[in-house]
């Protein structure tokens, strides 16, 4: 082992401790804060419910009339929101630490452009119901990363600026493919699917909710399980197989849970934009750790999206704004900082 690679094994033991609780105490701040704005949304819509209200109607004992507005209408969405912010925080997570790059995000690098264009080839073509496009997402998103990862590693396990631009250029033809789909679909059928491409709880019940909860029970404690991998994989890939790292299977594995994660994000809410681009890197800022964590990621997501669906809701008075048109407008601010920025260092 060099001496950079025992300096930098020594560094991240060291500041593990430390990490570990700023980063707990940031994962259980950032619920608390999404449950803050949940009840923030709830109390502000056109049948506003107080904090006290919502927890009654909850537990089975709240008026009628507020039922109907939190149990029917107000929490299904608040709650498909979060776990569509948990799902996609997470995934963002994974592919950021996995290619060593804050560019690194499932909306970037085609997985959910891939997620996208088989749904649309399920809603718009083959006329399916809501559970068979989203089956069809789950499958294109898989799909779409097992391209990229061939095209985009070619055996190696360090190729991370390859991967991200193989993945952009898939991304790029596939939202093409996307556009083609919307034209040749009627007016109804293109205006639905455009609403949904463009990132929406609008439709959100339990149902989808429960589904996305059983999938989130599965997969995050698998994401947890690689990211544990990764941390070790950033001192370079010949000390991670010194130590025992299985590398292939590590990168596929990890790979793997991540577009499932996007996947059935974009299943139930439609590809919603720069939430898993955002998230691992505010953690990564906020606890000063050496690689995005997948819990406090997960919790930045769910706050993102929250936080989004109630500016959308609320930004325009009747007006309902898809919550990806919220997530657009600020991550693309973000993603032109983070640009520009990482073009500053490379020119040093």
């Amino acid at each position: 082992m060099s001496t950079t690679v025992a300096k930098r094994a020594i560094q991240l033991g060291s500041a593990r401790g430390a990490v570990n609780r700023r980063t707990a105490v940031l994962t259980a701040g950032t619920l608390i804060a999404a449950i803050a704005v949940i009840l923030l949304t709830l109390g502000t819509g056109a049948l506003p419910v107080s904090p006290a209200g919502v927890v009654r109607c909850v537990l089975g004992a709240g008026d009628p009339a507020n039922d109907f507005a939190v149990m029917d209408i107000g929490l299904p969405r608040a709650v498909t929101g979060l776990l569509v912010g948990l799902a996609l925080g997470a995934a963002g997570s994974l592919v950021q630490a996995y290619t060593r790059n804050p560019l690194g995000s499932p909306d970037v690098i085609g997985f959910d452009a891939g997620a996208a264009t088989f749904a649309l080839i399920g809603l718009l073509v083959l006329h399916l119901q809501p559970a068979g496009y989203s089956v069809l997402a789950v499958v294109g998103g898989l799909a779409t990363a097992a391209v990229v990862f061939a095209l985009g590693t070619g055996g190696e396990h360090d190729a991370g600026y390859r991967l991200i631009l193989i993945g952009i250029g898939v991304g790029a033809a596939l939202a093409s493919v996307n556009g083609y789909l919307l034209t040749r679909s009627t007016n109804y059928e293109s205006q639905a699917a455009a609403r949904w491409l463009a990132g929406s709880l609008s439709n959100s019940d339990w149902s989808r909710a429960g589904i996305l909860s059983v999938a989130l029970v599965v997969l995050l404690p698998c994401a947890a399980a690689c990211a544990r991998h990764l941390r070790t994989m950033l001192l370079g890939a010949d000390v991670a197989v010194a130590l025992g790292v299985p590398l292939r299977r590590v990168s596929v594995g990890v790979l793997a849970i991540a577009v499932a994660l996007a996947a059935v994000a974009v299943a139930t809410a439609g590809p919603v934009s720069f939430v898993a681009l955002t998230a691992p890197q505010l953690v990564v800022r906020l606890t000063r750790g050496p690689a995005p964590q997948v819990f406090a990621s997960a919790a930045m997501g769910g706050l993102l999206m929250v936080v989004s669906d109630f500016v959308g809701q609320r930004a325009l008075g009747s007006i309902d704004l898809p919550v990806g048109v919220v997530t657009g407008a600020v991550g693309g601010v973000y993603l032109a900082w983070l640009l520009s920025r990482e073009w500053k260092a490379r020119s040093r």
